[in-house]
């Protein structure tokens, strides 16, 4: 049963794959920045413009979620699952993740805001 309406539990799972996607970036950031790459700054450039646009939409849901009340907590994790916890509305709802959507849920936001940092056609040269 689902205690949560739409609006809460999108905004609450945006949330939470979001704060996945940062740390995915802040990862790849550092393998980047210690790896054999010959030119590393456009790399690294690009992942911080992602994390920035990702840290302000962050900012903005957990704002959201503070007036309405609402947490998302890990619970546990196994080879197949992810279990996290949703509360609001003085309740409390459990969603088990399969891993590879995770990875899929993240890798799409991860495109998503790379299109947002490379912004409208830009001149480079």
């Amino acid at each position: 049963m689902r205690y949560l309406n739409e609006k809460e539990f999108k905004t609450a799972s945006r949330f939470l794959f979001l704060t996945m996607s940062i740390v995915v970036m802040e990862q790849d950031i550092k393998h980047i920045e210690s790896g054999k790459f010959k030119i590393k700054e456009p790399y690294v450039e690009l992942l911080r413009k992602m994390e920035h646009e990702a840290r302000i939409e962050r900012k903005s849901l957990q704002k959201q979620m503070r007036k309405k009340n609402l947490q998302v907590l890990f619970v546990q994790k196994n080879d197949t699952f992810s279990t996290y916890l949703f509360l609001g509305n003085g309740y409390e709802e459990e969603k088990r993740y399969f891993n590879p959507a995770i990875r899929k849920k993240v890798q799409d936001i991860l495109y998503e805001l790379m299109y947002r940092a490379m912004g409208p056609k830009q001149n480079r040269a």
